[in-house]
């Protein structure tokens, strides 16, 4: 373990359990570890991050991961907002925004509405410009750490005028929400900003400290410069890259949750005893073992690989990533249910790594494009190469 990693294990492994139960993150934790870099690590060091490769944050996200998906899922949130401002704000707007992801304050960026999860393009928030400022209407749901936001990353549907988007709305039919085709932006919203309202989701059923929360735009203004790169992009593109992003954190935290569960099942197989022997040597269990490790193997592998083509550029980066995202989703899931049959009862209790671990992993599966969603996906590259 390096130096960075032994820092976040002292800051993170004591209170994660604390932290799920009580479904929050210390916010000072949050922001300290904002202001080191460490939620955004792949920002240039120009702009106050770490400047590591796909690889080497991909490492880091791991190791939190295996420690806290409650923490993990911030510092994924964070990295898609940074992300989304790198790739497509301005110079200008790089340089305001960036150097706040790295100085301490929190971010989260809204996708998902209640009609438009895995089909984004039923999306109905919109964004209409308004001389020098935009305005925003919608809802967001299960959005990240917003609860803990500064800033808010929130696409829309764009239109220039409101006459304009009235028409679109009659033309798209009643009741659509339908705002100018696919044109769409991301707009940088401060939390604070009049008209926006965060609530917590109640309850969630992992990642319980993560701050999940929907959020209401109700004519929420902000200047026409919070619009990133000052204008309308198809939305599959906008969407694509940020979801992208996501996708290869929540794979990486994923293989921290496998190895997090192996070790767990390791250290109760050799200790603990029944018949006269420890666990780990009756075959049942030994084979339940092999497969978390293979899990883990897997996974680490298919993230290496997406990482590598990320640093790389090479063309295979977004079915890379959804493979890895695919394959590390569902290894957690079944790899955390695996351990708690190992541990039995003592791991089907609140407080243990692995009864934190099954309900965390569960959630991975659905968030950053379902499993389903990335079976389609990759269906579809076998087909065009067809």
């Amino acid at each position: 373990m390096d130096e960075a990693g032994a820092a976040v294990t002292g800051l993170i492994a004591a209170g994660a359990d604390a932290w799920d139960r009580a479904g929050l993150l210390p916010v000072d934790l949050l922001r300290g570890l904002g202001a080191e870099g460490r939620l955004c690590a792949q920002v240039p060091a120009a702009y106050g991050g770490w400047g590591l490769d796909s690889a080497a944050a991909g490492a880091f996200t791991a190791h939190v991961g295996s420690l806290c998906s409650s923490v993990r899922s911030v510092m994924t949130s964070q990295g898609m907002a940074a992300w989304t401002i790198e790739r497509f704000g301005t110079p200008e707007q790089q340089a305001a925004f960036l150097p706040r992801l790295t100085g301490g304050e929190l971010a989260a960026a809204g996708f998902s509405e209640r009609g438009a999860g895995s089909d984004l393009s039923a999306m109905t928030t919109r964004v209409r410009r308004d001389g020098d400022t935009v305005v925003l209407d919608g809802h967001k749901v299960w959005v990240t750490a917003a609860h803990y936001a500064d800033l808010l990353v929130l696409f829309g549907k764009y239109t220039e005028h409101e006459e304009h988007a009235e028409r679109a709305e009659t033309d798209s039919g009643a009741g659509s929400g339908a705002a100018g085709g696919d044109d769409a932006v991301a707009v940088v919203v401060p939390a604070d900003t009049p008209g926006v309202r965060v609530t917590r989701v109640a309850d969630p059923l992992g990642c319980r400290a993560a701050g999940h929360a929907d959020i209401s735009l109700d004519g929420v203004r902000v200047p026409a410069t919070h619009v990133l790169g000052g204008a309308a992009l198809p939305l599959p593109l906008l969407v694509t890259t940020a979801l992208a992003y996501g996708r290869m954190s929540v794979a990486w935290g994923c293989v921290g949750i496998l190895r997090g569960c192996l070790t767990a099942a390791a250290r109760h197989a050799a200790t603990r005893e029944q018949f006269g022997a420890p666990l780990g040597e009756h075959q049942l269990v030994a084979r339940h073992l092999a497969e978390l490790y293979v899990a883990e193997r897997t996974a680490t592998r298919a993230c290496e690989h997406a990482s590598r083509c990320w640093d790389e550029g090479s063309p295979d980066q977004v079915v890379a990533t959804v493979l890895a995202k695919h394959v590390s989703a569902g290894n957690a899931a079944r790899g955390a249910a695996t351990a708690v049959q190992v541990l039995a009862s003592a791991g089907a209790q609140d407080g243990h790594p692995v009864a934190r671990a099954h309900r965390d992993a569960k959630l991975m599966e659905i968030i950053e494009g379902s499993n389903e969603m990335c079976q389609l996906m990759l269906a579809r590259h076998v087909l065009s190469s067809a």
